[in-house]
Formats: C-alpha cells, sequence, structure tokens
C-alpha cells in the first residue's frame, strides 16, 4: 500500500520514519522543519520530551519530522537521547536524529541582524548564550545521523540539502550535488567526496583572468590547457564511473562532490561546473553550486552557463537569511 504526502510517494507498509530534528538556535532548524514539511512529512514544533513517545505512538498516514531544541520547557539533551534509543528498538519505526549546525560567528551575526535576543543570552552577550548551549547540545551532535552545518548556507542551500539528505521518493535514483570552495574557507562539511586541484596553474596569476572565474570561457580556456588537466579529469570520472552505481546499490540517495582550491573562484569552479556537465549527459540529477563564487566580485565575460547553481526540486529566490 502507497500513500502520497504531498507529491511524495511513501511506502505504509514500511517502518515510520520519523525524524527528530535539533541544533543550535540560528542554525536553520525552522528552515529543516518547514522543508521536511514539505517534503511530505507531518511537522510538529517545540514538542515537549514526555509527549515524544505518546506522539509516536499514535497512528500515523505521514512520516514525522520533530522539532525539539533548547527552548523545550523540560528539555535535556541525555533524557532525549534515552527516548530516541528506545524508539530505535522498535520495528515499526525508522527514527533518524537530525542537527542543525552553524559556527559561533555565523550565528552571532544573525542573532544581530534580526536583534532578537538569543534563548540562553536574554540578560548577557549573543556570545555567551552560544557558548551556553553549545555545551548543553554537544551529546546530541555527537550522537546525530545527520549533522547540517548552515554556515556558509543560504536557506535556499539549506533547503537543497535536507531536500536530498530526507526525500522520501521510493527507487534507485541517486541525486549528486557538486560544489566548488576555497579551502581557505574551509572544506565543505557536507561532503562525501573532496578532490583538491590546487596542482593546476592558477589563472590568479594571470591580471587579465583574475577578475573572472571558472565560469568564464577565458579561465575556462586556461585551466582546460594545462598540461595536466586531461590526465586528472580523465582519471577522476575513471574513478566515479564505477563508483556511482555502487553507491546506488547500497541504498545510497544523495551523494555531495565538493572541488577545492585557494580562492574558490578558478580552477575548482571550473572544475565542479565540468563535472556536473559529465555526471549530467549520464542520467544523474545534478545540483551544481560554487560556495565562495558567490564572495567574489567578477567581472561576466563570456559565461559558460547562465547560473551558478541548480537546484534540485526545489524553487529559488528565498531570503538568504533567517532568523533561528
Amino acid at each position: 500500500m502507497t500513500e502520497q504526502a504531498q507529491g511524495h510517494s511513501f511506502n505504509a507498509d514500511a517502518p515510520l520514519p520519523v525524524v527528530v530534528a535539533t541544533g543550535m538556535s540560528g542554525s536553520g532548524l525552522s528552515t529543516a522543519m518547514k522543508c521536511l514539511e514539505d517534503l511530505g512529512y507531518e511537522a510538529v514544533d517545540n514538542l515537549r520530551l514526555s509527549l515524544l513517545e505518546p506522539l509516536v505512538s499514535q497512528s500515523h498516514d505521514r512520516p514525522l519530522v520533530i522539532g525539539i531544541d533548547s527552548r523545550t520547557r523540560d528539555f535535556n539533551a541525555h533524557t532525549l537521547l534515552d527516548q530516541i534509543a528506545a524508539l530505535r528498538q522498535r520495528p515499526d519505526l525508522r527514527v533518524r536524529l537530525l542537527f542543525m549546525d552553524a559556527h559561533a560567528d555565523a550565528l552571532q551575526r544573525r542573532y544581530t541582524e534580526t536583534r532578537r535576543p538569543h534563548p540562553m543570552a536574554l540578560d548577557r552577550p549573543v556570545l555567551d548564550g552560544i557558548a551556553h548551549e553549545r555545551v548543553v547540545m554537544q551529546p546530541l551532535r555527537d550522537a546525530a545521523d545527520e549533522v547540517v552545518d548552515t554556515t556558509y548556507f543560504s536557506i535556499h542551500d539549506t533547503r537543497r540539502h535536507l531536500a536530498g539528505l530526507f526525500h522520501l521518493d521510493e527507487g534507485p535514483a541517486l541525486k549528486i550535488f557538486v560544489t566548488s570552495f576555497s579551502y581557505r574557507q574551509g572544506v565543505p562539511r557536507e561532503s562525501d567526496l573532496v578532490f583538491d586541484v590546487r596542482f593546476l596553474d592558477n589563472p590568479h596569476w594571470d591580471p587579465r583572468l583574475r577578475p573572472l572565474s571558472g565560469l568564464d570561457r577565458p579561465v575556462a580556456d586556461y585551466v582546460a590547457h594545462d598540461p595536466d588537466y586531461v590526465d586528472f579529469f580523465q582519471n577522476l570520472t575513471r574513478l566515479l564511473e564505477p563508483l556511482l552505481p555502487r553507491y546506488v546499490r547500497e541504498g545510497k540517495h544523495y551523494l555531495t562532490i565538493a572541488i577545492g582550491c585557494t580562492g574558490g573562484k578558478h580552477r575548482s569552479v571550473f572544475i565542479a561546473h565540468t563535472l556536473a556537465e559529465w555526471l549530467k549527459e549520464r542520467g544523474y540529477k545534478v545540483g551544481e553550486a560554487h560556495r565562495d563564487l558567490v564572495r567574489k566580485e567578477a567581472a561576466p565575460a563570456a559565461p559558460l552557463t547562465q547560473t551558478a547553481a541548480t537546484d534540485i526540486g526545489l524553487a529559488a529566490g528565498e531570503s538568504p537569511r533567517e532568523s533561528r
């Protein structure tokens, strides 16, 4: 028997998917709840711990996402972990713990921009509240099945990533997300596979190419003419070609491939875009983004593509900030 939940398939004879969503205040928990609700989950936010087991034990025709965080009146991280462990013993449930996170400076900036008080710093600096909450929430982060770090994410990025992790559609389709990044800004925490392309000739040192990006034809030509580029890309695709079907066979539905260079503007952008196109040609559903390119002021010049980011089934145009 299959129930339809907002256009997404859910096998009602299988264990009920239950996602317990928690995390740091300001990291995107509200966005996570709304995203999973859009995917077909029944969303229950700010649930008291004493009501978790009774809620899950009721009859449900849709999967559940339950938001529990430090705002909850009877919140205790270890008590929540004990309840999750007990629920996981039930054969009729498939329970996953989602932890939303972000760096302290990003959390502080979001609270400053929205002028909202931190729930653990009503009478003291925001950073004090963030530090205290980090200690309280750390056991949940350590035990989480999925940790989503939104430090460099817009709301759209967050929704795209969550959709890949928690979609309800049955089937072997593998969704792939390819992103470029700057090593100066750190490796994307959500990455499954990371490739370093800093060995390629750097267009940054050519004054004519420095203002451009890897999406511009002159930069693409420059990188493609590196004597090691062809062998590298062939070896990269030769590695991925047999690997991806194995991921599908093992039941993996979402894969993030990150390509990094020094500044995240030239080499990594070109390689990530080229790899995304190669994957699309082989029939994979591919999302593409360039994490640190948006930080640069690149002059447009004959771009290879009209957009630097391709979404997987989600609408664009959302605000790049959220308050929680």
